[in-house]
């Protein structure tokens, strides 16, 4: 039986890379300029004499596929955390309206800064997600104290964030014509117009909080089966519940400041990669959920920019297909049980 498991963790985790394998490498390849695999490799190791094809590679397609890579990881990672922390298959990132206290903050740091001709820094919008993030998060954990039931705290959280998005939205209207055109492609969710720069700050960023999640799995682990098992293991419940409120906010204050809020991979990841796993562990669903995520979003993205070439959908509109099915089925699957 041990065995059995071990085999199955081990088949889900060659699957998991070999699809993070494999979109990365049609990513690379399909666009509105298709550079075959062999020319790819060539550009690779600097064997390419196609300039273009070089250019398209390093500076447009690689960097939008990192970013795929590493926000969808951390997003999935984001999601996995609020479910654990709430005890609810459908908390995440965009349902909970954390998402949106994000995108709140940052587009009213964005403003400020190009109102006034000022560049905008990787810190300063990762710091305003964050701050935004949180001052959701605070305000959905005293609506959970005050509500019972999954589905009222996933009403308050859809209710925060209309706020969000309606405040956002006033202020959009009353920005330069010049910097709603900017915020409009991010604020629905794109991967577009990513760079080196921001691949390195976002891997930096997502790399230190994710390390931090798993040196957690072990309390995690005790958390999962109750408070009163989790104090009775030694674990400081308090202590744990801030660390996943700090880090889930965190990831989701780095996914907003640079792709805009994307719906349902947080909530939908999670519950495809424990199925795909056959165990809740949290030392297995934390690297699992990261790859699952970065499977999701480098799909989803390659759908995004290709199905309707030349015209670009936004990234929510993709995983909001693939993801709400996965969520109707969870909730269904939930009320099935409590019938």
């Amino acid at each position: 039986m041990r065995e059995k498991r071990t085999y199955r963790y081990a088949a889900a985790f060659l699957l998991l890379f070999g699809l993070t394998l494999l979109f990365l490498i049609l990513n690379g390849c399909i666009g509105s300029v298709g550079i075959p695999l062999s020319e790819i490799g060539r550009i690779l190791f600097g064997r390419s004499a196609d300039e273009t094809a070089a250019r398209i590679l390093w500076d447009i397609r690689l960097p939008r596929a990192a970013a795929d890579l590493i926000l969808g990881g951390a997003l999935a990672l984001a999601g996995y955390l609020l479910q654990t922390f709430f005890h609810n298959p459908i908390a995440g990132p965009f349902v909970l309206g954390i998402s949106s206290g994000a995108k709140m903050a940052v587009a009213l740091v964005m403003i400020f800064f190009l109102g006034r001709s000022a560049r905008v820094t990787s810190a300063s919008l990762i710091l305003a997600a964050f701050a935004g993030a949180m001052l959701s998060m605070g305000f959905v954990l005293l609506m959970s104290r005050r509500v019972k039931g999954m589905s009222m705290l996933v009403v308050s959280g859809v209710m925060i964030g209309y706020i969000c998005s309606a405040v956002t939205d006033l202020v959009v209207t009353f920005a330069d014509d010049a910097d709603i055109v900017n915020l409009h492609n991010w604020s629905q969710g794109s991967f577009s117009g990513m760079t080196w720069e921001n691949v390195r700050v976002m891997a930096v960023v997502v790399a230190a909080a994710s390390l931090a999640v798993f040196f957690l799995s072990k309390p995690l682990s005790a958390y999962q089966l109750g408070d009163a098992y989790a104090r009775n293991m030694g674990v400081n419940i308090r202590l744990l519940r801030a660390l996943l409120v700090i880090l889930s906010s965190f990831l989701s204050a780095c996914i907003v400041a640079y792709a805009g809020p994307i719906s349902f991979v947080g909530i939908a990841t999670p519950h495809l990669v424990k199925g795909l796993l056959g165990s809740a562990k949290p030392i297995l669903m934390i690297p699992a959920c990261f790859l699952g995520g970065s499977v999701f979003c480098l799909f989803c993205d390659l759908l995004a920019r290709t199905l309707m070439a030349p015209t670009e959908l936004s990234i929510s509109t993709v995983t909001a297909i693939f993801g709400a099915p996965v969520v109707l089925w969870v909730m269904a699957k939930r009320r099935k049980g409590t019938d």
